[in-house]
């Protein structure tokens, strides 16, 4: 019998090295005692726009939300908007658990072959048709303009069709625009963002552990649209947080403040780890695509999706036949099974992390940071190896 619900999760990966600017600010605040008010104080919110203003979105305070951790605000988000939840499929792992938690109905719309992200916009207007055949109220689709499952991108045209049937829909866009600033090559990919071709009907989310704080500190931020149903929402998420009774700590608070003001040392850091990931995730797909895996191009953040659907017989000879099973054996590649994204559950589908190819050692991570070709460095060159001889041995043609 197949498995539906998720094994234990593998460890995650460390992170990179925290920066010493910020592991400053965050000791030199940790004699505060007071948190953070629910939604954030004014200075955190006032940096938050300057961090949006500097991407083409100018933001007041008052149209803005912190929180500590975005799975946090998401659940804020689903309870203010209500209605039931339509989410791409695969989408981030923390998508759906919110809108359980709520008792809300999830439905998942298939992404297109070109992109993961966000649902093709005649599967979603159809999604939201059969919902309210079954007496639901769809309220909400949540979308990434940088996925973090597949490591994708959707074309600004494909992102416009998806808000205008998100539109038509009448349906709260959520933008997850946490890995935007990860693209691995920026001059070669345009991301925009859906509050600047649907201002009033989106709200911004930004995961900040993807790129301006470590993986460690929890916080996030929500930027509302500036209409009197998007002020109605942002208090309706407030009274949500609040209720939560969970508030930024004060020390975090404070370091996140000057993480979202961007200095060189955080933009710097940005930067390269940019550049890593769009290394690693390169030699991931050049990989899995050699080993006969239908893998879509990586074009930011560290992550990628691998389809091995086309190789299940030689999967199902080594008893390989769920996602559950795959995860297991490529587990040091800090596999994920597609059941953990809200895929099909029997597809032999996973997430694979670059990160795991720098090993768990902080320092040799720090170390592929400023390499100039991190494939050269023996840990990195000694994983790929490992990774291409396992796939190798579990899609050879079984003998006899």
């Amino acid at each position: 019998m197949q498995r539906t619900a998720p094994d234990p999760a593998p460890d995650p990966p460390v992170g990179l090295p925290v920066l010493p600017a910020l592991a400053a600010h965050l000791s030199a605040a940790a004699g505060r005692s007071e948190p953070e008010p629910p939604g954030g104080s004014w200075p955190l919110r006032t940096a938050a726009c300057g961090y949006w203003e500097r991407r083409g979105l100018e933001t007041d305070p008052i149209h803005t939300l912190a929180a500590p951790g975005a799975p946090a605000l998401l659940l804020a988000l689903y309870a203010a908007a209500g209605g039931a939840v339509v989410l791409p499929r695969p989408c981030s792992e923390w998508y759906a658990p919110p809108a359980r938690l709520l008792g809300r109905p999830v439905h998942h719309a298939p992404v297109p072959a070109e992109s993961g992200g966000m649902p093709d916009p005649f599967v979603l207007l159809e999604t939201v048709r059969r919902a309210r055949m079954h007496g639901e109220a769809p309220g909400v689709l949540v979308l990434s303009v940088a996925d973090d499952p597949t490591g994708t991108c959707p074309a600004p045209e494909q992102l416009h069709e998806v808000c205008e049937a998100a539109a038509e829909a009448g349906l709260w866009v959520i933008s997850d625009e946490s890995h935007r600033d990860l693209l691995h090559d920026p001059h070669d990919t345009v991301v925009l963002s859906p509050a600047e071709m649907l201002p009033d009907e989106v709200v911004v989310l930004t995961d900040l552990r993807a790129t301006v704080v470590p993986a460690s500190w929890p916080a996030a931020i929500a930027r509302f649209p500036d209409t009197e149903r998007g002020d109605a929402l942002r208090t309706a998420a407030l009274d949500a947080l609040t209720a939560l009774r969970t508030p930024l700590a004060g020390p975090v608070a404070c370091a996140v403040t000057h993480a979202l003001g961007e200095s060189d040392t955080v933009r710097t850091r940005t930067a390269a780890a940019a550049r890593l990931y769009g290394t690693l995730a390169a030699a991931l797909h050049r990989a899995l695509t050699a080993a006969g895996a239908v893998c879509r191009p990586p074009h930011s953040g560290s992550h990628l999706y691998a389809d091995f659907e086309p190789l299940r017989r030689a999967l199902e000879a080594r008893g390989i036949s769920e996602p559950a099973a795959l995860e297991r054996e490529l587990a040091p590649w800090s596999a994920r099974g597609g059941h953990r994204f809200g895929d099909d559950p029997g597809a032999l589908r996973v997430r694979l992390g670059s990160e795991a190819l720098l090993g768990a050692d902080l320092e040799l991570r720090g170390r592929a940071l400023d390499a100039f070709d991190p494939l050269q460095l023996p840990s990195v060159a000694d994983s790929l190896t490992a990774l291409s001889r396992a796939l190798a041995a579990l899609t050879a043609p079984a003998d006899g």
